[in-house]
């Protein structure tokens, strides 16, 4: 089937992709980590979800076999700890293969309750534990020079004297000085640090910018002699934040995080289901994304926060089209009875990866084929004056006709 596929593309798809990913590395590892229930619950725009709502949106989240999963804000407050309890003891009980992690300050306040969780629950959890690292945050906070090595080298201690693993988490990674971070970095790992994560915390970043720091970072894990992994954490202020994971990713990052529907603070995280989405087209994963729209469905429920109609791959209008130039030739191919060509010859993103299908609609933009291929999905006739009255109704009308319009249409014409 690989195989037959594989013929496919190269005999009705030029790739130019392909000519410039050769000029790119390929990710020997890619991992991923959800930040939906800690980082993107810090929008100022989302309903705090309950337990079972966060519960639901784990449950998605191992389904798409996503790796790592940032459960809360253990030092937020009695209530958030005991749903991040809950949380882990769901994957403990479930036997689930992800790996939880907290964020906190580096600060005993936010750490002790992180080791509390993981004592109550069981399950190893990662302290994810972050420090400003910027000359501006620096200046701002009236921190002197030797504070953050220190405070960096200290919360660590604590943690893994409490038997908690750590990721130092840098924000503001991508607007700091490359001696402040060579130094802190250095001091995170001497203390125990297995992971650290740069942090593009106002959406800064670019995709040239991403691979010159990720490989300075490199650089710094390698003078320690230390085995310690690599993360990129994104924002999407310039909109930029899939490519700059895909970036992180090329330049040796090991893993990168996201949230569903590019929710969290100011205009959010890197989204993870546009990620999943591009890793699985780049073949840089090997994943089943059938229940993408599902996640985003819980997420969307959980937190208030509607999917945009335009969203790419899970929004409405995803493998919607109500041009007629379009519809026609969508209609052909499916007329071919061929998924293969009904899902490419009008989309960059196969619908049916994702458990979708493509959908012709009828508006003013339309032709005979989108109310011909409207009738047929349907199950209804298509003689010539049903198919002029819908079409004739929709160029009268300023918006794509809803299906109740469409069969009212029909059930004015069988009472005729």
């Amino acid at each position: 089937m690989e195989e037959t596929t594989r013929s496919r593309e190269e005999e009705y798809l030029f790739d130019w992709n392909l000519i410039g990913e050769a000029q790119i590395a390929r990710p020997q590892t890619v991992e991923l980590d959800d930040e939906t229930l800690r980082d993107g619950l810090q929008s100022p725009s989302v309903r705090q979800p309950n337990i079972d709502e966060k519960l639901e949106i784990l449950h998605r989240i191992v389904e798409l076999g996503i790796q790592g999963a940032d459960i809360g804000y253990a030092g937020a407050g009695p209530v958030v700890l005991d749903h991040i309890v809950r949380l882990a003891e769901e994957i403990k009980n479930e036997g689930f293969a992800i790996e939880a992690n907290c964020a906190g300050r580096t600060h005993a306040a936010d750490i002790m309750p992180i080791a509390e969780a993981q004592q109550r629950s069981g399950l190893p959890i990662e302290a994810s534990l972050f420090l400003g690292s910027s000359p501006i945050r620096k200046f701002v906070e009236g921190w002197e020079d030797d504070f953050l090595p220190k405070t960096a080298h200290d919360a660590i201690t604590l943690a893994r004297n409490e038997g908690l693993e750590v990721m130092f988490v840098t924000e503001d990674t991508t607007r700091a000085q490359p001696d402040v971070l060579r130094e802190v970095y250095t001091a995170a790992i001497d203390a125990g640090a297995r992971r650290i994560c740069l942090s593009d915390t106002v959406g800064h970043a670019t995709p040239w910018g991403v691979r010159a720091l990720v490989a300075f970072a490199k650089d710094i894990v390698a003078d320690t002699g230390v085995d310690v992994k690599i993360d990129w954490h994104g924002h999407r202020d310039r909109n930029l934040s899939i490519v700059n994971s895909l970036a992180a990713l090329s330049a040796g990052a090991h893993r990168v995080h996201g949230c569903g529907l590019g929710i969290g603070e100011r205009v959010g995280n890197t989204p993870m289901e546009g990620l999943l989405v591009n890793l699985k087209l780049l073949g840089w994963i090997d994943a089943d994304l059938h229940t993408l729209p599902a996640y985003c469905d819980a997420v969307s429920r959980a937190t208030d926060t509607p999917v945009p109609n335009n969203c790419p791959a899970v929004g409405k209008d995803a493998f919607e089209t109500s041009t007629g130039v379009h519809a026609a030739a969508v209609l052909k191919a499916i007329r071919t009875g061929d998924t293969w060509l009904a899902n490419r010859i009008y989309s960059g993103v196969p619908a049916d990866e994702l458990g979708r299908e493509q959908e012709i609609t009828v508006g003013p933009m339309s032709g005979k084929a989108n109310a011909v291929a409207w009738l047929t999905k349907r199950g209804y006739e298509c003689d010539e004056a049903t198919v002029d009255k819908i079409l004739q109704a929709a160029k009268a009308s300023d918006h794509v006709l809803a299906e109740e319009e469409v069969l009212g249409l029909l059930s004015t014409s069988a009472s005729q």
